[in-house]
């Protein structure tokens, strides 16, 4: 095992499929000889050369277009769209063309490519560079949309979206860049629609997205200290989504809260709501709870980004409006 930052994993995936498969190849803003706004691809152009770590001009329209073309000629194409802020940018290419053309070829053309891309708050990046936008891309037919928390998570998750045969977005929140995490020194890849039971617990169960499970852990170890047992589920990828193990834990625990960081009104937790509410209601014993950001644009001061956000003492709000009164012994 080594103990490995969020981006030392993302970088170790890429340089395993680099070496194991020579159709792969990665392009990107500044991705080569600085190795990328965040140090995520360091050390790939010296190692693979600028035939296979491309870095292209400032366009995201040139960038998706290049992997759209090359995944349908057969390549492995792996680029970086430097923030998700700017998919806007390219999102007739992905919406239209990669999300599209498996389907409208009737099975007959693969496309094989991932756009890497960083989202969240918290590093004070102001409105344009801090938006979580995986609900939109969530709503697209052909795209799976991956959402690692940890290094573990994402070394694995990397691997096995480089190996799809569909376009895949892989979103990195990029404040958890520098967390550390055990990744195993054999190699291993983990499937995609395969939710990860991060805490066990029987009172309420919490589905947390990207650098919200830290956040949701944190919560829910000072809810044991109260007598409140909360499961915590990170989903890890959310197209597909792991409909029966978040099924599974609230037919258990009763009641649910979900917390992911963008803005409430259309995210992911409104599905998760609808989906369990269709499928579980008889089990619930108290409302849905969830806890995201308002809707406003992400401020860029500091004081109002840290108000912007969810954080532990949010969820424990949300989770004991649902636990007051009830059976806990609450302190």
């Amino acid at each position: 095992m080594a103990l490995l930052r969020f981006n030392q994993a993302i970088n170790a995936a890429l340089k395993e499929e680099m070496t194991l498969n020579p159709q792969v190849f990665i392009a990107g803003e500044d991705i080569g000889a600085s190795g990328g706004s965040f140090g995520v691809t360091k050390g790939l152009l010296k190692e693979f050369g600028g035939s296979r770590v491309i870095d292209t001009p400032i366009s995201e329209g040139a960038i998706v277009g290049l992997a759209v073309g090359s995944a349908a000629s057969g390549l492995r194409p792996v680029v970086e769209i430097m923030f998700i802020d700017f998919i806007g940018v390219c999102f007739d290419m992905i919406l239209n063309q990669a999300a599209k053309m498996r389907y409208m070829t009737g099975g007959n053309m693969n496309l094989p490519l991932v756009i890497r891309t960083q989202s969240g708050a918290g590093s004070n990046a102001g409105p344009q560079h801090s938006q979580s936008l995986e609900a939109m891309l969530m709503h697209i037919p052909g795209l799976k949309v991956v959402m690692p928390s940890n290094s573990y998570d994402a070394k694995g998750l990397l691997k096995t979206a480089i190996r799809d045969e569909n376009p895949v977005i892989f979103i990195e929140n990029k404040m958890l860049y520098g967390s550390k995490g055990e990744v195993p020194d054999e190699e291993y890849t983990i499937p995609f629609g395969k939710a990860k039971v991060v805490k066990e617990g029987n009172d309420v169960t919490i589905v947390a997205l990207g650098q919200m499970v830290p956040k949701a852990l944190l919560a829910a170890n000072e809810l044991d200290k109260k007598g409140i047992s909360t499961e915590v589920i990170d989903p890890r990828t959310i197209t597909p989504l792991d409909k029966d193990s978040i099924l599974q834990s609230v037919i258990k625990t009763g009641r649910l809260v979900i917390v992911h960081e963008a803005v409430k009104i259309g995210g992911i937790g409104a599905e998760i709501t609808a989906m369990v509410q269709e499928e579980a209601f008889d089990y619930l014993d108290a409302p849905i709870q969830r806890v995201a950001a308002p809707f406003t644009p992400v401020p860029y001061s500091k004081p109002l980004e840290d108000y912007y956000l969810p954080n532990e003492n949010k969820i424990i709000e949300a989770v004991m409006r649902i636990c007051v009164g009830r059976q806990f012994a609450l302190s």
